[in-house]
């Protein structure tokens, strides 16, 4: 049984993807700027989740429960409004870029809202801690 060709192009891209990730910042062609988008977000995601986890365990336990719904439906909303946001590239060669992009930013930005909620000052009504 042959494998698509799609499938095969696939394989073949996620495994060169640490290739590309020697140097970003001279990637030219649309495969290179894809696996640094996928390289960043990857970098953003992890990032975001060890935030989420040390800023979780100063919570009691209502609290973390309400930080778990919060968090999902952060997810759900970054998950869409990065496929909307992105949608005028839809099948073309820069729509994984353009995705991946949105997403590597919108977890960028919550990231930071996690780390000034677990900064926050004693006193500071939305100080949950």
């Amino acid at each position: 049984m042959k494998a698509p060709l799609s499938l095969l192009a696939a394989a073949l891209l996620l495994c060169a993807g640490s290739a590309f990730a020697a140097d970003c910042t001279q990637a030219a062609t649309q495969a290179e700027m894809n696996a640094c988008a996928s390289e960043t977000l990857t970098h953003n995601d992890a990032d975001l989740n060890t935030t989420y986890m040390a800023y979780r365990d100063k919570l009691n336990k209502a609290q973390q429960n309400k930080l778990r719904e919060v968090q999902l439906a952060w997810l759900k909303y970054r998950d869409l409004s990065c496929r909307f946001e992105s949608s005028a590239s839809a099948g073309g060669s820069a729509a994984a870029l353009a995705l991946q992009t949105c997403l590597a930013e919108k977890t960028r930005h919550r990231t930071d809202e996690l780390k000034a909620l677990a900064g926050c000052k004693e006193g500071d009504l939305n100080c949950v801690r």
